[in-house]
């Protein structure tokens, strides 16, 4: 069973360009070389996108090889496949890491347990709930990342496809 999905990295250093290469091609198996161009929306930094095919849990582990450096801007999405819900990661050095399990119709589904413990945050005073939820969302990421995202369009995508 395989999955498909996206890396955008929408912001990196021109130095750390090449680690984010070997990041990549250690998880996917197989030697990658990405079509890096200028990000404007970030002076001095570079974005690129590709397309890949891997097992369930490739985004994950994609995620996970880029997470931890602090100046690197990205998103990895994988879709749903049988078996398999979707997710999505998206990292920002301010925010650090948001990760959404994805549903068939390209929904954020959210777990029970993590919208109980929205309402007992809210019920307690810490937060109010529309923040809450909105964080379960991802907002506060799409809110930092779409200027980033507006600034890729037209961007070339190239397939990868792992090595099993």
């Amino acid at each position: 069973m395989t999955t498909r999905g996206v890396l955008y990295v929408h912001a990196a250093p021109r130095a750390l360009c090449p680690h984010v290469e070997w990041a990549v091609a250690g998880v996917l198996g197989v030697r990658v070389s990405l079509d890096w161009i200028r990000q404007p929306a970030a002076p001095g930094t570079w974005r690129a996108e590709f397309s890949w095919q891997g097992e369930p849990g490739t985004a994950s582990k994609l995620a996970s090889a880029l997470r931890g450096w602090h100046l690197l801007r990205f998103e990895v999405t994988a879709e749903p496949s049988a078996g398999a819900e979707g997710e999505r990661y998206s990292a920002t050095p301010e925010l650090g890491i948001f990760h959404a399990v994805i549903g068939m119709h390209g929904d954020i589904l959210i777990p029970e347990d993590r919208l109980r413990a929205a309402m007992q945050r809210a019920r307690g005073g810490e937060a109010d709930l529309e923040s809450e939820l909105s964080r379960l969302l991802g907002k506060p990421w799409d809110d930092e990342l779409e200027p980033f995202r507006y600034a890729g369009e037209g961007a070339p995508v190239r397939w990868l496809h792992q090595v099993v």
